[in-house]
């Protein structure tokens, strides 16, 4: 695992919550993001994973202020994202970047490559005309594309040509952080092989930070420090990689490790078949939001929602299952 230096991101108690128009009824709330809290470190990757719905994709978002929590606080260095003035909150972004799931859909379709890894570098005015240019050299370089692609459009373009591009847009501003929001899972298996190797050699040269959202614990295996796991808006067990592949504490974590193939029959376990229907995400039940499919529930679960509680150092859950 590589050198922790220092806290980074600190996200406390952070809610995004949607209302809902149900033809005419009373609105009723979607509960994206449900009072999420935990820290990033700097130069480390924090794998989140869950079943698409969950709200991964809402949190990095949130994170990054793309769109205004209902409530909690995200702190970069110390300083309250969500009381920054706007021109504070431009400054900030040159720190935080995110590179989206499908390129196909993140890149201006009418604009090339060059100008494409241009745009951010003259939004904020870094470096002159000259180095601008020499910059963009530099980062297709660096993602491995040559010059060739300067002039090129999107749809000239493979998919893993596509997110390289967006990759060296992240990289124009010299961020700390970037969010991964599914970067690889439009991608072939072997372009995402690529693409993942390419993104842990950026690490290593520019000390990167990244929350890394992917819905396969194959990938994040491969890349994180620490991963999280979210359950309908909630994380629902957090630890380094080597603790939760080894010893999951929450009944749904064990669920998704099981369902992982292995190469080798006699590594592979018994499959964890979860029963029942997922709640619906705007009518979720009291207690437990797990409850109505996991194996093991029993008359605590129906009662108080669990807290995430420290089960090992470093290694946290929410289940009544690890204080009993």
């Amino acid at each position: 695992m590589r050198m922790i230096k220092k806290n980074l991101v600190q996200i406390d108690n952070l809610s995004m919550h949607y209302k809902v128009d149900t033809r005419g009824l009373k609105k009723k709330v979607l509960k994206a993001v449900d009072s999420v809290s935990f820290e990033i470190f700097q130069g480390e990757t924090v794998g989140l994973v869950g079943e698409s719905g969950c709200g991964k994709s809402s949190l990095g978002r949130t994170i990054l202020n793309l769109q205004k929590p209902t409530s909690g606080n995200v702190l970069f260095k110390d300083v309250n994202i969500f009381n920054l003035t706007g021109n504070e909150m431009k400054m900030l972004r040159k720190d935080m970047q995110i590179v989206f799931q499908d390129p196909s859909a993140s890149l201006n379709p009418r604009k090339t490559v060059e100008s494409i890894i241009l745009e951010p570098m003259i939004v904020h005015k870094m470096y002159s005309r000259d180095n601008r240019l020499e910059k963009v050299s530099e980062l297709l370089g660096i993602v491995g594309l040559s010059d060739y692609y300067r002039q090129r459009y999107p749809h000239e373009l493979s998919g893993g040509q596509k997110q390289r591009v967006g990759i060296a847009r992240a990289l124009a501003l010299e961020p700390e952080f970037i969010v991964c929001d599914e970067a690889v899972s439009a991608l072939d298996v072997s372009i995402q092989a690529q693409i993942l190797n390419l993104l842990q050699d950026l690490q290593e040269r520019y000390n990167l930070t990244y929350l890394f959202i992917s819905h396969n614990l194959n990938i994040v295996y491969q890349v994180s420090d620490r991963v999280a796991v979210m359950y309908l808006g909630k994380i629902v067990e957090i630890a380094t990689y080597s603790q939760l592949y080894k010893n999951p504490q929450h009944p749904y974590t064990k669920a998704l490790l099981s369902a992982i193939p292995h190469i080798h029959s006699e590594k592979q376990g018994e499959r964890i078949k979860l029963e029942g229907d997922i709640p619906n995400p705007m009518d979720i039940p009291e207690g437990c939001k797990f409850r109505a499919r996991c194996p093991k529930q029993f008359d605590d679960c129906s009662g108080l929602e669990p807290e995430l509680k420290e089960v090992e150092s470093g290694h946290f859950a929410a289940c009544y299952l690890t204080s009993n």
